[in-house]
């Protein structure tokens, strides 16, 4: 499928919504009494900081709802009002939190359901409005939905669509795009959906291998088998490796992404030389400004002298994990949770340690004088982050007071 010219055909489409529906301060408004938080901006005005008895928070100072996050939940706000008696449905989640998608199924709007790692779309009808998510839907999600004569209301993230321009830069070149990623997350799906050719590196280590391969060569097989579902069909790595450009999941560690771009660069200088680089490497700045502010900012909050830090966000949510990746790598006491509700009762918490399933720690909160570090994923409103602070407070028996 020729991706560009079907994109471009669609943004003419009458039945193609990228810019809302003329009502966005309205749907920011409702928002903001939705998910903003007096107590939030208290102590972001306090330098982020909040002393309550024996509990000192500190709050990263970025963190939470980002632009295209607040931008994507505004157009499904928009949708709704817009379209107050058509079926309305979200082909995944919106963002990955909970109670946002929760409040979105308050106001009818379906979630297409997976059914045997399939999305079942048998579900929309010709005119039933479909809402794409933040992190975008594969192009042939959007031409099944176009052909079908659906409304389609696109809220992908800018910064994701200028990965996809990256990629299809790429494939007008015969490159193959190396995308620092997880190939199963909806966003790397919907990216490679646009590439020509691909490979899907999780990490560094995976990059590695991919460069000794490039160099030295080995097992086509072997290769092949270590990324599984995670190349485009035919990927032949003897073949297919001689011309790369590498592109991002705009959620990924930001140091860990420019690392692997340094890496490929190197490797393509050692095996072609400095004259014929440009014709073997291509590489574009794809790291979204909302996720490298979140994480300098809790490069910056880990250096606080810090009894123990607090991660919130959606499980499922990439930046959030990756908050909480620089949290261990520091060596704290970190804890990842998706809503306040995990905390209690008592002084006993459900939480998600890196790469582990849910577990509860009892007597997670320490005696005496303590000091937390607390930050949220792009996906997490300020009245979630509140929730969890009045949590931790009022176990430490210092409730809030306004």
């Amino acid at each position: 499928m020729d991706t560009r010219a079907f994109k471009r055909d669609l943004n003419h489409s009458p039945n193609y919504f990228r810019r809302g529906f003329g009502k966005q301060k309205e749907a920011v408004a409702t928002l903001n009494t939705e998910y903003q938080s007096s107590l939030i901006q208290e102590i972001r005005d306090n330098s982020y900081r909040l002393d309550r008895g024996d509990t000192t928070i500190f709050l990263a100072e970025s963190f939470g709802f980002c632009w295209g996050v607040e931008r994507a939940v505004a157009m499904a706000y928009e949708a709704r009002n817009h379209f107050p008696a058509e079926r309305i449905w979200i082909t995944n989640e919106i963002i990955h939190n909970p109670g946002v998608n929760a409040r979105l199924q308050d106001m009818e709007v379906g979630f297409i359901e997976v059914k045997e790692g399939e999305k079942d779309f048998s579900v929309v009808d010709t005119g039933d409005v479909v809402i794409l998510p933040a992190f975008g839907a594969s192009v042939q999600e959007m031409k099944l939905l176009d052909d079908r004569g659906c409304t389609i209301v696109d809220t992908t993230c800018p910064w994701v669509s200028k990965v996809w321009n990256s990629v299809e830069k790429h494939k007008k070149r015969q490159y193959t795009s190396i995308i620092h990623g997880k190939y199963k997350h909806e966003e790397t799906v919907a990216t490679s959906s646009f590439a020509g050719t691909y490979l899907v590196v999780l990490n560094l280590e995976q990059a590695r291998y991919v460069c000794h391969y490039i160099l030295h060569g080995g097992s086509k097989e072997e290769f092949l088998g270590k990324f599984v579902n995670a190349h485009s069909l035919g990927f032949d790595p003897d073949r297919d490796l001689e011309k790369i450009g590498v592109a991002n999941q705009t959620t990924m560690l930001k140091s860990e992404t420019e690392a692997i771009g340094k890496l490929f660069e190197k490797t393509l200088l050692e095996k072609y030389g400095p004259v014929e680089l440009n014709a073997h490497f291509m590489s574009f700045n794809t790291i979204c400004d909302a996720t490298q502010e979140r994480q300098d900012a809790m490069f910056s909050l880990v250096r606080q002298d810090l009894s123990l830090m607090v991660v919130i966000g959606g499980f499922n949510s990439s930046n959030t994990t990756h908050l909480q990746e620089i949290a261990i790598e520091k060596g704290l006491v970190s804890y990842h949770i998706d809503s306040a509700d995990r905390i209690g009762p008592g002084n006993r918490i459900e939480h998600k340690p890196l790469g582990k399933a849910i577990e509860v720690t009892e007597n997670w909160l320490p005696e005496g004088k303590i000091a937390v570090g607390i930050t949220s994923g792009a996906s997490t409103p300020d009245k979630s982050v509140e929730a969890t602070i009045e949590r931790i407070l009022t176990l430490k028996e210092t409730p809030v007071q306004y």
